[in-house]
């Protein structure tokens, strides 16, 4: 299963996570523990993320909850009473569902433990409006993944009620080639021309191509794309890093990887007279920034 935003567009989350995000409130009530809004706020940004991502987690690490919260403001209280997850689909789930919102055994399992609480904890407030809410973004985008009906059928996510923000994402690809090689692509005299300025274009071009190529992106309003290219000597190999920005409703990861990796074959086709074996690795996303999920970058190693 992909890994998927610990946020929901029902949290209203912003980017200080200035309410407390269901994913949050998981890890409090595994810890069984109540925070005031007050002492979630008085938290550093660092701190709640912390807790963002240990509610999200498969099993919640009640130890890491306590001491992130150690130095809130009010301090956090034990609950006594704590929230059992449920394990079995809930009968009162169905109920309050209705025959116009179907969620099968199957289904349920396949949701992740975040999503089940996040059920059971909307059901335990007895907000119909709020249940409708939860089960159109959790099932209605799949348990298995954004871009599954809840009949498993393949669909474009709804970004609509997404407000556009700044996105900005980075990626990285190598090509590894002979020494020999590598001299004649630092030239510019390659039997084809200037491989890296004709890759450069290339790269640009594709990421503005990505929904052709991607059958599941939005079209973006991209507002840059830059290719820029390192020799590394000692590796034997050209490093591209391809950067996208963008004000609008979803991200440019995409984008960023397309160019990258376009780029990359760009460099293949004009060289392979020369150096047919030359192989292209490590495509892969370094850095993101927008949305509701913040700031990522990849950690080294």
């Amino acid at each position: 299963m992909p890994d998927r935003d610990p946020l929901y567009a029902f949290d209203e989350a912003d980017a200080e996570l200035t309410l407390v995000p269901t994913a949050a409130r998981r890890a409090l009530d595994a810890a069984r523990l109540r925070l005031s809004l007050d002492g979630w706020k008085s938290l550093d940004l660092r701190a709640r993320r912390a807790l963002v991502e240990a509610g999200a987690a498969p099993t919640v690490a009640v130890a890491e909850v306590a001491r992130l919260v150690a130095g809130a403001t009010p301090a956090a209280r034990v609950d006594e009473e704590g929230f059992a997850e449920p394990g079995a689909l809930p009968e009162a789930l169905l109920a309050a569902l209705g025959a116009s919102r179907p969620l099968d055994e199957a289904t349920w399992r396949a949701l992740r433990p975040l999503d089940r609480y996040a059920f059971a904890k909307v059901l335990s407030r007895g907000k119909p409006e709020r249940l409708a809410r939860t089960y159109d973004e959790i099932v209605g985008a799949s348990a298995l993944s954004t871009h599954l009906s809840a009949r498993g059928e393949a669909r474009m996510v709804d970004v609509g009620a997404k407000a556009p923000t700044a996105r900005r994402a980075v990626a990285t690809a190598s090509v590894r080639m002979k020494p020999e090689t590598l001299a004649l692509l630092a030239s510019g005299d390659a039997p084809k021309g200037d491989a890296l300025a004709v890759a450069r274009v290339a790269g640009i071009q594709a990421a503005k191509r990505t929904p052709d190529l991607i059958p599941l992106c939005h079209a973006i309003a991209l507002t840059r794309v830059e290719v820029a290219f390192t020799l590394d000597a000692a590796a034997s190999a050209l490093r591209v890093r391809a950067t996208a920005e963008a004000v609008d409703r979803t991200g440019v990861e995409m984008e960023a990887m397309v160019a990258a990796s376009v780029a990359a074959l760009t460099v293949y086709d004009m060289l392979k007279g020369r150096d047919r074996w030359m192989t292209i690795a490590e495509v892969a996303l370094v850095e993101k920034s927008g949305g509701r999920s913040g700031d990522v970058r990849r950690e080294p190693g």
